[in-house]
């Protein structure tokens, strides 16, 4: 059985924590956005941070690595239980890192 989209969000943001907000979004071919915004800081004016980048990967592992960085930036006193897949987030970090200096200027 599929999870519906209600249940995907409640997981993300049991997942977050208390800081988190968490909406999910339709893309424009189906797929899920995962917009996950800071509930103390904020970015542009009276816009809250947000991990969500347009035009980037938004699916729900991207989304949790960018705020899983962001916690430990500017919060590095939150608890949340997703913080436990930190090593992996940097580990994509890195690997994605590794492909973009591979694949040099064009």
């Amino acid at each position: 059985m599929v999870a519906s989209r209600t249940a995907r969000e409640k997981k993300a943001a049991a997942q977050a924590g208390p800081l988190a907000r968490v909406r999910i979004d339709l893309g424009d071919e189906g797929q899920f956005l995962y917009k996950i915004t800071c509930s103390e800081c904020t970015a542009r004016g009276h816009r809250s941070w947000s991990a969500y980048r347009p035009g980037e990967d938004n699916g729900f592992m991207a989304a949790t690595d960018r705020w899983i960085f962001h916690l430990r930036e500017k919060h590095p006193e939150a608890d949340a239980p997703c913080l436990e897949f930190a090593p992996a987030a940097e580990q994509r970090l890195q690997e994605r890192r590794d492909r973009e200096a591979g694949a040099g200027p064009a």
